[in-house]
């Protein structure tokens, strides 16, 4: 038996968002809120008929939408986080993402809990916050209430940017 005296040294990490009411939300977050749920509409979900919207806050004010798109090759599809991203990146690569929000819905509507982006999209999300130097506030939808979360790090705590890169 190992008579180590040593200990691990454990590191708790925490998140810090809040969790509010549609109502409690400015009148901005509120209108992106709803360009989210609209762009449920959007998408193209033959395969898990679960529907993603979302919209991009520019810095100058202008909204992006993106929406979910399947493809019988799996892989091939897209999340709605990131059509939106790309889409806003595409066509005003000098404009920082200020916001971003999600929505979903399945068959029977709109779910009641909010749904948090994939991983895949926290590195996307990641990578915006890294190349302007600002984070993107995210607000995540669901009919009991939405989450409001300051930057993706809160999300993706133990991330990996390009500054790891760096020897």
């Amino acid at each position: 038996m190992n008579q180590n005296t040593e200990i691990m040294e454990r590191i708790k990490i925490e998140i810090d968002m809040e969790r509010c009411s549609l109502e409690e939300l400015s009148e901005e977050e509120r209108n992106l809120v709803q360009r989210a749920i609209d762009a449920t509409q959007n998408s193209y979900a033959k395969y898990s008929r679960f529907y993603v919207g979302a919209a991009v806050l520019l810095n100058n004010g202008e909204v992006f939408i993106g929406a979910n798109q399947e493809n019988a090759a799996f892989p091939s599809g897209l999340c709605a986080e990131r059509t939106a991203l790309f889409s806003a990146q595409a066509n005003r690569p000098d404009q920082p993402v200020r916001m971003l929000a999600v929505a979903a819905r399945n068959n029977t509507g709109l779910l009641s809990a909010p749904i948090t982006p994939c991983g895949s999209c926290r590195q996307v999300i990641l990578e915006i916050e890294s190349r302007y130097g600002k984070p993107i506030e995210i607000l995540l939808y669901g009919k009991e209430g939405v989450y409001k979360i300051k930057s993706v790090k809160d999300l993706l705590p133990l991330s990996f940017e390009d500054t790891d890169m760096e020897v």
